[in-house]
């Protein structure tokens, strides 16, 4: 692996390189009239028009709830089993989302291919999807080819074949998908938030690459076959259908299908928390942080949550809410700031999320508690509560326009429990909260003396303002617990095994989100009384050469780099001798004129240049559980950092070169944390390397 692209996925060589790869094309809005300077006087609630329901029983267990609208010649069908994440097997987190993804994959009698062309060659369309408590497979058609819906429904939940072939495709989809979620600081948070929270209850497991990588299509098989089952599955039909034809073809497509209905599971209950603190997982480098507060709450079908779904739409419920107004409008701290309750089969949560600058982030959490005591304590005003339930009860009807959105809804409800009134009653409920309800509701649902924070950021920064807040535990990207005096490691020299440098020369493909976008080559000489190490890099519009030459003892010598970003000339020229690195580098900026410094300066014993810390990762006495503080010097601002380096474990790598043993290489210090893989077995040499916070990975091809 390249030693100066290591060196580039530091400072702005990130944010520029990441700007490349999402350069989008911008558009320009036409001159408009201005807007008047008052909204109009909102109009009287209409009652909502829905159509009523009709349940039927079928023999075999299943229910048929029909919801029976001629208005359009549409209709759609939704088959619900209790078959969500919840249920998967432990450490095989994922197999219901493989269940789900492979059921319209293949039958006895059609392949994927035949599926998708059978209901798309009539305009129409059939999936499947896993959440965390049920699993529903839908089809979509237009009224007149109801038979076929029914029948490839059928066909789909109870003799999929589950291929091998589409398992392996879907389980490279999701590693890719996994390793970009990963990257993603609001989704670090919310895995972290929702492990918290809900403690060993199956709400609180993550999805792992390891667990992605054991499913088996035996897993797959033994899941499906396990849950499901007719015996308490909820089929909803809405649309242009009569009830007797509707349970006609349901008993086609599912009449001879038998099965009880699953047992469910007990499932640990979520841990009692006896007082509130904050989880800091540690970003190192990062410009932002991320921020949850939240707690569970109650079952779904707990009366209290009208009167605080009223009371988190004021808190954060949209932009005219509080935690958007003061956070982002009139403090300019983030983009948006949100609030939310979510209902699930068990027990729920709520939350409160804020992304910003990381310079701001004690402060935007003090004021986050500051207005959820607020919410809490204070009578809401009359106009946050009228704005709130006109918004709520004026949106619902949109929620339940098109069959589709009315098999959803229903679906959802029945599946909660909430009752056969829910969806008629729901606008009426929300209308009779008060301010004194609204209050009782937000003290209901939000545990201000027991709240989980989880905060993702650069730990260094702020580890000693958040402990004046709560106190705090800290823990890295993968959770694991971290020492706070780790955030300020010293770096010293490292001996260096010098038989791991041999000559050789390696090409890489470089991927975006598991897409071939790019390439570089890598070249290792041996000539003497010196190493020279050489790559040639391709990232889009990101072109870079660089040739680094390094004394026999692997201490720094020269480094030259020359290169082009969007359009931006990029050049470095460095010598390093007795004890000070002096040259040039110029580096490209977000706006669009490069940077030139001079460098002549002090360097510790044992610094390295971020363009060789690639190369010589591989020299290092790697074990196991081993940590290895650099001092490596970053060429484009000109400053030595501290680079940790830990071996967290040996792991079969599979990359187009082969599938090989390697270390797992854990890198933190520079601007973004880096995972890179070196080869176990002498010559050591770097296979894989995949920067946290940007879709981007390197790869051997050979």
């Amino acid at each position: 692996m390249s030693c100066s692209t290591v060196g580039r996925l530091d400072g702005w060589k990130v944010g520029m390189l990441v700007f490349t790869l999402s350069n989008l094309p911008t558009f320009q809005l036409s001159a408009q009239e201005p807007f008047p300077p008052r909204p109009p006087a909102p109009e009287r609630l209409r009652p909502v028009q829905f159509p009523p329901f009709r349940e039927v029983a079928l023999p075999n267990g299943m229910t048929l709830l029909l919801v029976e609208n001629h208005e359009q010649p549409t209709l759609s069908l939704s088959l619900n089993f209790r078959a969500g994440s919840a249920y998967d097997p432990p450490a095989k987190e994922g197999v219901a989302a493989f269940v789900a993804e492979l059921l319209t994959k293949g039958t006895p009698t059609r392949n994927a291919e035949q599926i998708a062309a059978a209901i798309e060659g009539v305009g129409g369309s059939i999936g499947a999807s896993a959440g965390d408590d049920f699993l529903s497979a839908s089809a979509d058609v237009l009224s007149d080819h109801a038979d076929l819906a029914f029948a490839l429904l059928g066909d789909v939940t109870r003799r999929a074949t589950f291929p091998e072939q589409e398992l392996e495709l879907a389980r490279t989809r999701y590693l890719s998908a996994l390793e970009v979620e990963l990257s993603q600081p609001q989704n670090v948070a919310a895995r972290a938030f929702q492990k918290e929270i809900y403690g060993r209850h199956p709400y609180g497991r993550n999805t792992s690459a390891a667990a992605f990588k054991v499913i088996t299509r035996n897993d797959v098989v033994a899941f499906a076959g396990r849950r499901l089952r007719p015996g308490g599955a909820l089929l909803v039909v809405a649309g242009d259908i009569t009830l007797p034809r509707a349970r006609e073809l349901a008993m086609q497509a599912f009449g001879g299908w038998t099965g009880a209905a699953p047992p469910a599971p007990a499932f640990p209950a979520p841990p009692a928390k006896r007082g509130s603190d904050i989880l800091l997982v540690n970003r190192p480098g990062s410009v932002q942080s991320n921020i949850v507060i939240g707690n569970t709450t109650f079952l779904p079908t707990d009366t209290t949550y009208y009167a605080a779904r009223v009371a988190t739409h004021v808190l954060g419920g949209g932009s005219d809410s509080r935690l958007f107004t003061i956070l982002r409008e009139q403090k300019s701290w983030t983009y948006g700031s949100y609030a939310a309750l979510r209902r699930n089969r068990g027990i729920g949560l709520w939350q409160a999320t804020f992304e910003g600058r990381t310079e701001v982030t004690d402060s935007a959490l003090t004021e986050l508690l500051h207005q959820i005591d607020r919410i809490r304590t204070e009578p809401i005003p009359d106009s946050e509560l009228v704005a709130a339930k006109g918004f709520l009860e004026g949106s619902f009807p949109l929620t339940i326009e098109t069959p589709r959105q009315i098999a959803q809804v229903v679906s959802t409800a029945r599946l909660l429990g909430l009752g056969p009134d829910y969806v008629q009653r729901y606008r009426d409920r929300l209308s009779r909260v008060s301010a004194a309800r609204a209050r009782a509701g937000a003290q209901r649902v939000i545990h201000r003396d027991a709240l989980t924070i989880v905060v993702v950021g650069d730990a260094k920064a702020l580890y000693e303002k958040l402990k004046a807040i709560a106190p705090v535990r800290l823990v890295d990207l993968e959770g694991k617990a971290m020492d706070p005096a780790e955030l300020n490691p010293k770096g010293g020299p490292v001996t260096f095994d010098r038989s791991q440098i041999v000559a050789r020369s390696d090409s890489f493909q470089a991927l975006v989100q598991g897409n071939i976008f790019g390439a570089q080559t890598a070249k290792v000489e041996v000539l003497g009384d010196s190493i020279v190490y050489s790559e040639a890099t391709t990232i889009g519009q990101f072109q870079q050469q660089s040739r680094v030459v390094l004394n026999g003892d692997l201490s720094m010598r020269r480094t030259d780099q020359t290169g082009t970003v969007q359009g931006q000339h990029t050049e470095t020229h460095l010598t390093y001798t007795d004890g000070r690195v002096k040259g040039t580098a110029m580096s490209p900026q977000p706006t669009g004129t490069p940077k030139s410094i001079t460098v002549d300066t002090t360097i510790a014993p044992g610094t390295v240049d971020d363009n060789a810390l690639a190369l010589l990762l591989a020299a290092m006495p790697l074990a196991q559980g081993k940590t290895f503080n650099l001092n490596v010097f970053s060429t484009g601002d000109g400053t030595t950092k501290v680079v940790s380096v830990k071996v967290a474990a040996v792991e079969n790598v599979g990359v187009p070169a082969g599938t090989l043993p390697a270390y797992r290489l854990e890198l933190s210090g520079m601007q973004l944390p880096l995972v890179m893989h070196v080869t176990r077995d002498a010559p050591r040499h770097v296979v894989r390397i995949a920067p946290t916070g940007a879709p981007l990975v390197f790869e051997l091809v050979k």
